[in-house]
């Protein structure tokens, strides 16, 4: 068991100050004072929040868990991700995907890594999918990895857009997205197609046509790296209204010539008139972040890290001065809401002991994972198997 006391609590919403009391991974009590004298029979942990924020921990929705790159050849590949990566970012619940290279990786890969995070001591799901169209699966078919296989969420990430995508057609796209629906009906998952969008112009074109000739809807899809440059940007304030926007974290301080910084993106898609249940952000975690010239040839190759959700939703308090428990939705009940992780990204009696506690600066101070002490006064109390 786990009491936390004395915490200003943003669940994300703010509720007050408040004691959590903590049993088998679950939140079972939020109350003004709980007394640590009821509980001495006990084996209980107890940390004092006091002058410290608390906030449900970070789902990062985007991440390449297993590794990936490799557009500069074999060298080129990303390693697995470690727990410590996730944890120092506040990040306890994570969802996995491909990318690029769906030839010589595969979803299982990325399924096997999500069961070991798992046994680690953080949530993992998984997309099934990569770049390319018709996509690799782990059953050979989209709808029954969904629909039978727990962490499978759903399908991706799709390119379009992009020079490394295959260029499905609009009927390929409905195709593979109706397939995940399906499989997400029949597994109680989302079901969701997450969507890679490249550097085209109007590359939310082929979404807007594959839900004008289907009976899709726009949130079926979670089209990601919407802010990675200024005329997807533009568009991306127009498609917000009626869809999912995720802005990509890792990439602005290594492209900020092309990026727009991500919270100062929020500021905006927020002004544009976007609802802030729309807004998503992930880090692109562990993705090669890869950068070519008009040839298309490779110049340059830096790495993701999920700790970028975190650094920016700070920014877009501190610098843009949204109120935290606007910035903290876009990290927090929003990436729950739009995959459907019931138990995930609220604090709330039932749902998962997932917490942050931040210091009055609004570094990170203590992480909890499904209840237990990840980080405490920012020295790791759990490192992966092989740190």
């Amino acid at each position: 068991m786990l009491l936390i006391t004395n915490a200003d609590v943003y669940a994300p919403c703010y509720i007050g100050k408040k004691d959590i009391l903590v049993a088998n991974e679950k939140i079972v009590a939020i109350k003004d004072k709980i007394s640590s004298n009821s509980l001495k029979q006990f084996d209980i942990k107890i940390v004092d929040a006091k002058g410290k924020k608390l906030i449900p921990g970070l789902i990062d929705a985007h991440v390449h868990i297993a590794g990936a790159g490799g557009e500069g050849g074999p060298m080129s590949r990303t390693p697995e991700i470690q727990l410590s990566q996730m944890i120092l970012g506040g990040v306890t619940s994570v969802v996995g995907c491909l990318g690029t290279d769906g030839v010589t990786r595969s979803p299982l890969s990325v399924l096997m890594k999500a069961k070991a995070l798992k046994q680690e001591g953080v949530s993992a799901w998984i997309y099934t999918g990569s770049y390319q169209v018709p996509t690799p699966t782990i059953t050979g078919d989209v709808a029954k990895d969904l629909a039978i296989i727990d962490e499978v969420i759903g399908i991706g990430e799709i390119a379009l857009s992009d020079h490394r995508s295959s260029c499905p057609t609009v009927n390929e796209l409905i195709r593979i997205v109706s397939q995940a629906r399906v499989g997400g009906m029949l597994g109680g998952k989302a079901g969701i197609a997450n969507i890679h969008m490249g550097d085209a112009k109007k590359p939310f074109q082929p979404i807007i046509d594959a839900v004008a000739k289907s009976e899709l809807k726009f949130k079926q899809f979670l089209p990601t790296h919407c802010n990675r440059n200024h005329y997807i940007f533009e568009d991306a304030k127009k498609y917000g209204k009626e869809g999912y926007i995720d802005l990509t974290a890792s990439s602005y301080p290594y492209f900020p010539e092309y990026e727009i910084k991500p919270s100062k993106a929020i500021a905006e898609l927020l002004n544009s008139g976007v609802p802030i249940e729309n807004i998503n952000m992930t880090s692109d975690g562990i993705g090669s972040l890869p950068d070519f010239d008009e040839k298309g040839n490779l110049i340059r190759l830096e790495v993701g890290l999920p700790k970028s959700i975190f650094d920016e939703m700070r920014d877009t308090v501190l610098i843009e001065k949204i109120p935290l428990e606007i910035a903290l939705k876009v990290i927090t009940s929003n990436p729950a809401e739009i995959l459907k992780l019931t138990n995930k990204g609220k604090i709330e009696i039932g749902k998962d002991a997932d917490f942050v506690l931040l210091n009055p600066d609004f570094s990170i101070n203590s992480v909890f994972s499904r209840g237990s002490i990840m980080l405490k006064n920012n020295i790791l109390i759990k490192k992966g198997t092989f740190e």
